[in-house]
């Protein structure tokens, strides 16, 4: 105990420096707006800003994308609620209860909630964070690649059978995913697969472009022929109408533990993070409700799980990407190579020998929440009444941001192709009820799982029981089996014809 309050003044010394907390506000303040606008995601911002962190030391540099990361999560859901446009793909699923509630007149109590929600979630996740990290640092040095392989297994089998709907719709996209991870150069001897021919391609496909044209284009092209409720529009929210009831407030905090701790969880696994984190939520509330069909109508519970649950995915992601030096998105990769371009080595050492960066870090995600907090609940009117723009105006702004963010990552006009491909099928999806988080899933995992399961195959000479014969691989594993067949028993039951 000793030791972590040792280090927690440490990490506060180094975080209340004037510097680091104007780096801090300006990170937050970025991610917030960027969260709001469609179609620009934390991974585009943060794309654009990387530069900056060039003439940054690592730690201020860090604490500024870092605050930028999640504090689109705090903005991301507005949009979603507000125009049924997630900010980001981790606040797709608030959009389901978020959309109805504003639709419902009751905008600010759903704003109001997930920014709460998001505080909760952020917070747990940075104690288990400051609990645990050390903890995972001492045994990481045990990991090797058939642990990261059953542990990136294991995420996409929860992708596949926990989130809401087919299982086997969500299973066909994670395979999607993984096809579409597979283009670009092959690691292990640098041939270029399945690009076609295309030099665009040679470097795989912009996750960019398909987050982009999967959740914003996608939406934009459904929601062009469906009507904007009159009456919505027109409905001002005032401060009063931000207050929830007290039956909104029972049906708050219970999904809001849960959401934290199930989203901490996952997103110190490798390769998941708040987009699984919030489908999981979600599709757990769902199956522990008495009422599941109040579920897609306006439940609380619909948004404030998945809130918190992607909030603390983006806190609790740090603890791979920093003890272990594995990203466990795009995102993550970008933050790990601050640190390579400062000449710092992440993994199990970092802690031990950066203790200031480490710490430093943790303590700026408290003032963080805390400056998102001060700083979304005021503008949540000016949110609000976003309503009012008639959709004409507004899905070409937002369709114009897709593009400059897209185009802005690599400075190239094929990955506006790619999102207006992409736009085409996520509007399919929708058309035809397939899940767009397994696919963004397989699709950030699958270079890592390859690349994994073929270290371990060389390493074992080819034995594919190597994956069971590593005590922390085989658990994973043998979990990994039986979420399977708890997902193939749900679907023969629910498949049996009634009374037979």
């Amino acid at each position: 105990m000793m030791e972590l309050l040792a280090n927690v003044g440490l990490g506060l010394g180094v975080a209340l420096t004037p510097q680091n907390l104007a780096y801090c506000f300006i990170g937050v303040f970025m991610g917030m707006v960027v969260g709001v606008l469609p179609g620009i995601g934390a991974l585009a911002a943060i794309s654009m800003l990387f530069p900056i962190t060039f003439h940054l030391d690592a730690t201020p540099a860090l604490i500024m994308l870092a605050g930028l990361f999640y504090g689109t999560a705090y903005g991301g859901s507005t949009t979603s609620i507000l125009i049924n446009v997630p900010g980001q793909s981790s606040s797709a699923v608030t959009a389901l209860d978020g959309y109805p509630m504003a639709r419902q007149g009751r905008a600010g109590v759903a704003l109001f909630l997930t920014t709460v929600a998001s505080f909760i979630g952020g917070s747990i996740g940075i104690i288990l964070m400051m609990l645990f990290s050390p903890v995972i640092q001492r045994y990481a040095l045990d990991f090797s690649a058939q642990e990261y392989f059953a542990l990136m297994v294991l995420g996409l089998v929860g992708a596949s059978t926990m989130s809401s709907g087919s299982a086997i719709k969500s299973l066909a996209m994670v395979i999607l995913g993984l096809m579409i991870g597979t283009v670009g150069f092959d690691v292990f001897s640098g041939a270029a697969r399945f690009n076609f021919g295309i030099y665009e391609l040679y470097e795989g496909v912009s996750i960019v472009a398909i987050t982009m044209g999967v959740f914003g284009l996608g939406e934009i092209i459904k929601a062009v022929g469906e009507p904007m409720d009159e009456t919505v529009e027109r409905r001002r929210v005032t401060l009063r109408s931000m207050i929830p009831t007290r039956d909104d407030m029972r049906q708050f905090w219970r999904p809001t533990v849960r959401g934290s701790l199930l989203g901490s969880f996952l997103g110190t696994l490798p390769g998941t993070g708040a987009t699984i984190a919030s489908y999981m939520a979600y599709s757990v509330e769902v199956k522990l409700a008495k009422d599941p069909s109040r579920f897609g109508q306006g439940a609380i519970e619909g948004i404030s799980s998945p809130e918190a649950a992607n909030n603390a995915a983006d806190q609790t992601a740090f603890i791979p990407t920093l003890t272990l030096g594995i990203p466990g998105s795009a995102t993550m990769a970008l933050m790990l190579g601050v640190l390579m371009i400062n000449g710092i080595t992440p993994g199990p050492q970092l802690i031990t020998a950066r203790p200031d960066l480490f710490w430093g870090l943790v303590m700026s995600f408290w003032i963080g929440n805390l400056m998102l907090v001060i700083l979304n609940i005021p503008f949540i009117g000016l949110w609000v009444r976003l309503l009012t723009v008639p959709g004409h105006i507004l899905y070409p702004v937002i369709l114009v941001f897709v593009c400059i963010g897209s185009f802005s990552v690599n400075n190239a006009s094929f990955d506006i192709w790619i999102v207006a491909l992409f736009g085409i099928f996520g509007y399919l999806m929708r058309v035809f009820d397939y899940p767009p988080a397994p696919l963004i899933l397989g699709f950030v995992l699958g270079p890592l799982l390859e690349q994994n399961f073929r270290r371990s195959m060389v390493l074992a000479d080819g034995n594919f029981l190597t994956f069971f014969e590593r005590p922390i691989s085989c658990a994973v594993m043998v979990a990994t089996l039986a979420l399977l067949a708890w997902s193939a028993a749900k679907t023969l039951y629910s498949s049996r014809p009634a009374g037979g």
